[in-house]
């Protein structure tokens, strides 16, 4: 497309002369002409949306905002100028309209003119996606649904997708992705009834932590140990960073001696547990130590075809764990189990030290001939990772 020839680029110039001069009758009549003779040009249709505007003209504002948006329906300009004028008219469309305007804001610099503008256009997109949480709520206590405490989480869930405050997360395993699992960021209790037993045991494996921890011939190990050469940068920081330690019970299914002889209960109830034992990948349990004022950055797991327990141990304090959307305040005793393969992250934002039981076990919507079919095929892979 070719720019506008020196003509009609001086009637721009006039244009914004006039309005400059507050006479928007002439900046219209003047950009009117402009986009009769020369219609395949956006920048006329902006300006003249403007001029159409402050002439109390936002019908034909529009018109002119979805000419300019013909050429770049993505222009975050151009959508955040069309919502504005929607919202002015109290039409029911501005809250979406804001949506997809912020949707295509980038973090390069914007004219900071704009600053207001975006100010007022993220209130109006937080206040709609509140605004339509509430109404589908409403909706949801007029049903008879009858709804169980976990389903009602599902909804509620669902509504907070359609009103996109939450977006959609899905497993994505760095190594071992097993088809046709459900995609759950904290699984429901009910699934794993020795939750309650686990919680029941948390002074007796605190006790067992005190005593391997305080022992000479303990082995601490940084949680994370990669080699320079892996491309893992997300964990330049905490590789091999003792602010991020492990006291391994069972490390890629080996009893870690003398670790384990510490802590007889802990590996008494482990024993129990249906742990994907897979030779340099599972089972795994230990305890881990995060220093104060740290932070785990977000990242994802080996293999989907297990989850992670958490029995948090000692809490400090203000001590959180995010998957996915869902965040949770780690509380002493409270054990939960979840999918890492879904981004998460923890942070210690108290002054002294975290720690919490890790162990995995098999998702549970495997079969035991799909967890010995996962079992040879993964062991006779040529990858050894770790609990990640």
């Amino acid at each position: 497309m070719d720019g506008p020839n020196p003509e009609l680029q001086q009637r721009i110039v006039a244009a914004d002369r006039a309005l400059a001069m507050r006479n928007v009758a002439e900046a219209r009549a003047i950009l009117e002409s402009a986009v009769s003779q020369n219609p395949d040009h956006p920048t006329f249709w902006q300006r003249l949306a403007t001029v159409r505007q402050i002439s109390g003209a936002p019908g034909q504002a529009l018109a002119a905002l979805d000419r300019a948006l013909e050429f770049d329906p993505l222009d975050f300009v151009n959508l955040l100028m069309r919502a504005r004028i929607l919202d002015q008219a109290g039409h029911s469309e501005a809250g979406e309209a804001y949506g997809r305007a912020l949707a295509q804001r980038r973090p390069n610099p914007l004219p900071p003119a704009l600053a207001p503008a975006i100010e007022r256009a993220e209130a109006a997109w937080l206040q709609h996606q509140q605004d339509l949480e509430h109404h589908l709520a409403a909706a949801l206590e007029a049903a008879p649904a009858g709804l169980t405490p976990t389903e009602r989480r599902r909804i509620e869930r669902l509504a907070s997708n359609i009103s996109r405050r939450t977006r959609i997360y899905h497993s994505e395993a760095t190594h071992f992705h097993f088809p046709g699992l459900r995609e759950v960021e904290f699984h429901d209790r009910a699934a794993f009834p020795w939750l309650e037993e686990l919680e029941s045991l948390s002074g007796t494996i605190a006790a067992e932590l005190d005593r391997v921890a305080n022992a000479s011939d303990a082995v601490l190990v940084p949680y994370v140990q990669y080699g320079t050469s892996e491309p893992l940068a997300q964990w330049r920081e905490l590789n091999h960073n003792r602010d991020w330690t492990a006291i391994h019970l069972i490390q890629r299914a080996e009893r870690i001696v003398p670790n384990a002889d510490y802590c007889p209960a802990t590996m008494e109830f482990l024993g129990r547990m249906d742990q994907p034992w897979i030779a340099g990948c599972g089972a795994n349990a230990m305890f881990s130590m995060l220093a104060p004022r740290t932070s785990i950055p977000p990242h994802v797991g080996v293999a989907n075809f297990r989850l992670l327990c958490h029995l948090p141990l000692i809490i400090p304090g203000k001590c959180w764990f995010r998957v996915g959307e869902e965040v949770h305040d780690w509380k002493s005793g409270t054990a939960w189990v979840f999918d890492d393969t879904i981004e998460h992250e923890a942070v210690n934002e108290t002054d002294h030290l975290r720690v919490i039981m890790i162990f995995d076990v098999w998702h549970p919507d495997l079969s035991p001939a799909e967890k010995s079919a996962i079992a040879t095929t993964v062991a006779a892979s040529s990858f050894q990772v770790g609990a990640l």
